[in-house]
């Protein structure tokens, strides 16, 4: 009878733990700024995934929500929360390509050194106390945020925003995580800058 020794247990055991994490993906980052606006965006694809992140200006985001409803102090501070018009798309074949699940959960970001997690729009939800945002606002917030997951079948897509819990001209990485064919996949976007908060930006 074989006995496994204290290394081989361990070789097996770090084997084990590398296969459960998520596979890190090549994959290309194109950063482009919109003309008019000066509005950044950072696009990302890999495989069949596709993931567009597109600054909103604090103003923007701060009018939306007050026209819906919610009170200054609370579109404030949504606002200036680090706020991206989010885009994602499965690009494969319809009837041939593999579902994509995103689990915004699984998002990891490094700002100044620290690890975290992009703010999720249940943890905004939990955090108004009751009677503070109408039942009508919060049904809007939640068509207007991003869903915490998804399955994108080939050709879908769908977008909506993203908060990542920054000030205003903050800068981080994001690594953005997905399964698909039954294993996670990963990749960065690396220099995401959290919009000023300014009237414009050109």
């Amino acid at each position: 009878m074989y006995i496994l020794s204290g290394m081989d247990l361990l070789v097996k055991v770090i084997a084990w733990f590398v296969l459960l994490l998520p596979s890190l993906v090549m994959a290309t980052v194109v950063r482009s700024a919109d003309e008019e606006t000066g509005l950044v965006k950072w696009h990302f694809s890999s495989g069949d995934v596709e993931i567009e992140l597109i600054q909103r200006l604090p103003d923007q985001t701060r009018g939306f929500f007050l026209a819906r409803g919610f009170s200054r102090k609370v579109a404030d501070e949504i606002a200036t929360a680090c706020v991206f018009q989010t885009i994602v798309r499965n690009r494969g074949e319809p009837g041939a390509g593999k579902p994509v699940v995103i689990d915004l959960g699984q998002w990891r970001m490094v700002h100044d050194g620290n690890h975290g997690t992009i703010r999720l729009k249940e943890d905004w939800i939990a955090s108004w106390p009751e009677g503070s945002v109408s039942q009508a606002a919060r049904l809007a917030f939640r068509w207007a945020t991003f869903p915490t997951e998804q399955e994108f079948r080939p050709g879908d897509y769908n977008w909506g925003m993203t908060a990542y819990g920054l000030p205003p001209g903050a800068v981080f990485d994001l690594n953005v995580i997905w399964q698909q064919g039954g294993g996670a996949q990963s990749g960065w976007i690396r220099g995401i800058e959290c919009p000023a908060d300014v009237d414009r930006l050109k």
